[in-house]
């Protein structure tokens, strides 16, 4: 062997210890790829709040999430068919009935996070001078005859469908947001006039406006409800940490109310969110099973 083929043969060992080398440390360090969780929720304010209140949750745990906003339809629909994995914003046994006799069967109920203390029903400022549904139809002008609603197709307004038929008011279900009948009832308020929304609690606007529900001596709008936490079939078995997490998440009305207010003031979702579990760090860590 001559002294340059020596050196050329000598630098290739050297090149190829090198790549070894860097494979090593590569392999070493790797990380693992973080797991993925997808949040289904409604656009409701106090969705709105669960839902990013869980992302950070989750991101802490060391996931990926993705928050996906949908009508209550199709979120029972995606949860049947695994395309997302959990929701905490399930009201039942009533404002989302139908949805739960069409998919409850494809789903899987995880517990109640705030037992107990969800409402809906038709709502009005405290000034409107009737106590009841069964009173509406003598005032209906005082309202422009009108109920202002939320997203059609929600569980809230079908409710309201069959309360217009069950009384048989006169009026007309204007579909709009959550948003929206937010601002109409603010600025109704503001003039004090009469307005009535289909309307739930717990929501911020209970904390901001002195409201009230009208009294449904028919029942259509059912009792005190809870919020639930469901979710796909086999989340349990696919991915055990996430379902501990869904398994430990409770808290109360008064928690979400906090979060919901801080956005409606103008916080970001995320920082409202964020500020919420800085101030409840003990609930948070037993959520997470750290406690």
């Amino acid at each position: 062997m001559n002294r340059k083929t020596g050196n050329l043969l000598a630098l290739t060992g050297i090149v190829l210890v090198l790549c070894l080398f860097s494979a090593g440390c590569t392999g070493t360090q790797a990380t693992e790829p973080k797991k993925e969780i997808r949040i289904g929720y409604v656009t409701w304010d106090c969705a709105i709040a669960s839902s990013n209140v869980m992302k950070l949750v989750f991101e802490e745990a060391g996931y990926d999430v993705e928050l996906i906003a949908v009508d209550a339809g199709p979120l029972f629909q995606a949860l049947a068919s695994g395309s997302v994995d959990f929701t905490t914003t399930g009201w039942l046994p009533h404002t989302h009935e139908h949805y739960w006799e069409q998919y409850g069967d494809r789903i899987d109920y995880v517990k109640e996070n705030i037992p107990g203390a969800a409402r809906i029903g038709l709502v009005v400022p405290t000034y409107v001078t009737i106590d009841s549904i069964e009173e509406m139809n003598g005032v209906a002008d005082q309202f422009g005859g009108r109920i202002v609603g939320i997203e059609p197709g929600a569980g809230i307004m079908t409710r309201t469908e069959q309360a217009i038929d069950e009384y048989g008011l006169n009026y007309e279900l204007v579909a709009s947001s959550s948003a929206g009948m937010a601002a109409e009832l603010s600025s109704s308020i503001e003039r004090e006039k009469w307005v009535v929304v289909t309307g739930w609690s717990p929501h911020w606007k209970f904390g901001r406006y002195d409201l009230k529900f009208l009294d449904d001596p028919k029942g259509v709008y059912g009792g005190a409800e809870d919020i639930v936490t469901l979710a796909r079939q086999g989340l349990a078995t696919d991915d055990p940490e996430a379902y501990a997490i869904l398994t430990r998440f409770e808290w109360t009305g008064e928690d979400i109310a906090t979060v919901m207010t801080d956005i409606a003031d103008g916080m970001s979702e995320e920082e409202a969110a964020q500020k919420w579990i800085d101030a409840n760090r003990d609930k948070v860590d037993a959520w997470l099973g750290y406690a």
